[in-house]
């Protein structure tokens, strides 16, 4: 007979306010401390009646949730019931998982829940960047696909039904300065121009981009000249078409040299038809792969990217590489440690406005981590700071007009620091 093993322990109910995210607690008075939550009621549309939600009143509860690890709008009843929470918060109420949906849907309609969002971007990112020293940003920019059966899903190019928007980064602190929410069938190299010149408008006055970094969707013409006409350094995946081919083919033998073990590098000059200056072109050529029935993958065999830099052709295709840090591996935080790889609503409207929201979500956690948080946090991701910061368990205590949050020992020195710093911050 086997033998049941219990810990000696009882379940009793209690009716102190306990918060299991009293970290998360903290990250909210962050965001009050920007004062966006009054920008966001400012310049998005107010409600339709007098006892309906304002626009604060929906994004700040579906920013804690996407914060705390929810997926789905079903994951704000876990807000709603953490009473603690939004004692401390001063959150009156949380609207329900339907009514959340409703007002996605509502903000979708004609747009007008989209024409507010550049002027709250504008405002977070001059408070943000006003606090740093840089003057000079790098702008990555690519696309990714998110799975979606809704109803107005289109096909992607990876053949599945889903959107395709493209995110804007900077390299030098993480933060996504645009998306463009994109149906899952619309070509790559799509509006990319109008959409960094979106990203540039992002910056507050005295800040720039200076290098730019794509992969082939924006290998244009009428990039490269932007670029060109900006001063903006640039690495751009080169689409390896028939004038490239034959860039590539008229490279001497001699110019090729050792990279990376059994590939080589070369590069040459190059120009398309529209651009208004040449640009270089570097080249890996890796060893020739033989397809199924043993003839060579001669276009699989190069990679080219065409950049204005004038480095060595490794130090240059080294600094393009970065983009699987700087962009690839942020829109995966994104998508995982933010949500985004679930679209909750049947429109892809409605869904722009919740894909804003999660960037937002990102960028808040990003400004909170490098400012409020220890220098040795910063290397965390979303996923570390949930688990050893936002999940710590707090009770909520109410005494002669006071609220206090009770933590334990050993984390109630971190939350001292952390509170500190960020209320020493003057946002400008």
């Amino acid at each position: 007979m086997m033998t049941q093993n219990f810990l000696p322990f009882k379940l009793e109910k209690t009716n102190d306010e306990i918060t299991p995210r009293a970290g998360l607690a903290l990250f909210g008075e962050f965001i009050l401390s920007l004062n966006l939550l009054n920008d966001i009621d400012r310049l998005l549309p107010k409600p339709g009646s007098a006892v309906g939600y304002s626009p604060s009143e929906f994004i700040n509860p579906i920013i804690l949730m996407l914060q705390g690890g929810g997926k789905t709008l079903e994951d704000l009843r876990q807000i709603r019931l953490d009473t603690g929470l939004q004692k401390i918060l001063g959150i009156e109420a949380v609207p329900s998982s339907d009514a959340a949906g409703d007002w996605l849907r509502r903000m979708a309609e004609e747009g007008k829940g989209l024409k507010g969002w550049e002027q709250v971007s504008q405002l977070v990112f001059r408070r943000i960047l006003n606090q740093e020293a840089a003057t000079e940003y790098t702008l990555d920019i690519d696309a990714t696909q998110i799975i979606a059966e809704k109803r107005d899903a289109k096909m992607t190019y990876k053949g599945e039904v889903g959107y395709m928007p493209i995110v804007g980064h900077l390299a030098e602190n993480s933060l996504i300065i645009g998306e463009n929410f994109r149906d899952g069938n619309e070509a790559l190299q799509a509006g990319n121009l109008e959409f960094m010149r979106y990203c540039v408008r992002q910056l507050p006055s005295g800040k720039r981009i200076a290098a730019f970094r794509s992969d082939s969707a924006g290998y244009q013409a009428a990039i490269i000249n932007y670029c060109t006409k900006e001063h903006i350094l640039f690495a751009i995946g080169a689409d390896l078409d028939s004038a490239v081919k034959d860039a590539i083919k008229a490279i001497p033998e001699a110019d090729w040299k050792p990279y990376g073990g059994n590939s080589h590098i070369a590069e040459t000059v190059h120009t398309m038809g529209e651009t208004l200056e040449a640009f270089r072109l570097i080249i890996v050529r890796r060893p020739v792969q033989l397809t199924l029935d043993g003839k060579p993958e001669e276009t699989e065999r190069y990679k080219a990217i065409a950049t204005n830099r004038s480095g060595l052709p490794e130090a240059d295709l080294a600094w393009y590489n970065q983009r699987g840090e700087a962009s690839e591996n942020r829109i995966k935080e994104l998508k995982l440690g933010f949500g985004m790889e679930r679209m909750p609503c049947g429109t892809r409207e409605a869904n722009a406005v919740y894909f804003r929201i999660g960037a937002l979500a990102y960028n808040l956690f990003h400004i909170f981590r490098d400012w409020a948080l220890p220098g040795e946090w910063q290397k965390h991701q979303v996923s570390t700071v949930r688990w050893r910061f936002y999940e710590v368990a707090g009770k909520v205590v109410r005494h002669a007009g006071s609220i206090f949050l009770k933590v334990s020992n050993w984390a109630f020195e971190l939350f001292a620091d952390v509170r500190t710093g960020y209320q020493d911050l003057v946002w400008t």
